[in-house]
């Protein structure tokens, strides 16, 4: 209209250049919190090794310097004390939630370090599982965290939604393996990450291929990648394939990740390090 006061909110007019005032869903921080960059590390489905990537990056960006945070949003299937060892439980100072800190310094807040038993089931639905993840972000208090990962849980569901839409998500790392049908479904999250107009950082392979120790020749057990075709159709970089790796499987089991010392993460570390 040639009377536009581009005033939306106001107006009752139904034209082509219509724009609605986004609403905000953001959730506030604790007061006593500072955090630098959030990255949530995602996929389309279950079992590709998104705990093993969150973790491998928090430990990466340790050893630069960095204080770095883990936020668990897997509610009901929380591994990432496990994985560091952590058998202490978070408690209560003042007004806010403590962070369990690993031996490495990584601070991390998830479901199991609140629950009397780590096998105990959490039974909730959507929405009080939403509720958690969202106060895992406002009543834990995150101090002068420089990255905070969110493990995500698989899927397009109710917690990536809430992850996507309740924190400052700076951008994201989608976790795959070379299966053709799990590159199908990679493909959702990545749509959802866009739709949500969320940057994606990158692809990252698990079970990429396995080194044999006898005669040092690379097998691929699940078959071919797709995941440079992917990554070309999507715009996208590959930031790292893992191996099929017995050590790195048995130091996840022990809580020892941080004991890890290969590289397989660097190029992961280096975009992440240029954010």
């Amino acid at each position: 209209m040639s009377d536009c006061d581009h005033q939306c909110g106001s107006c009752g007019e139904s034209c082509g250049e219509r724009s609605e005032p986004q609403e905000d869903f953001r959730v506030k921080l604790h007061p006593q919190s500072r955090v630098g960059k959030v990255i949530g590390i995602m996929s389309g489905k279950g079992g590709v090794g998104k705990s093993l990537v969150t973790s491998l990056l928090a430990v990466g960006m340790t050893r630069q310097g960095k204080h770095c945070a883990i936020l668990d949003a897997d509610i009901t299937g929380p591994s990432i004390p496990r994985v560091f060892g952590l058998t202490g439980k978070a408690h209560v100072e003042g007004d806010g939630l403590m962070p369990e800190r690993s031996q490495g310094g990584v601070d991390i807040m998830s479901m199991n370090l609140l629950l009397p038993g780590d096998s105990d089931a959490v039974l909730w639905r959507g929405p009080i599982i939403a509720g958690a993840v969202k106060q895992f972000w406002s009543d834990v208090v995150w101090r002068d965290v420089d990255y905070m990962f969110v493990d995500m849980p698989p899927g397009t569901g109710d917690v990536p939604l809430t992850v996507f839409q309740s924190l400052p998500v700076d951008g994201i790392v989608v976790v795959t393996s070379p299966q053709d049908l799990v590159s199908m479904i990679v493909q959702k999250a990545i749509d959802m990450a866009r739709q949500m107009d969320i940057p994606i950082l990158g692809l990252v392979e698990n079970f990429s291929y396995f080194k044999c120790p006898d005669n040092n020749k690379e097998y691929k057990i699940f078959g071919e990648s797709h995941i440079d075709a992917v990554a070309q159709r999507h715009g996208l970089k590959v930031l790292a394939r893992l191996p099929i790796d017995p050590a790195l499987a048995e130091a996840c089991d022990k809580g020892v990740i941080e004991g890890v010392s290969e590289h397989f993460m660097d190029g992961a570390l280096a975009v992440i390090a240029h954010m």
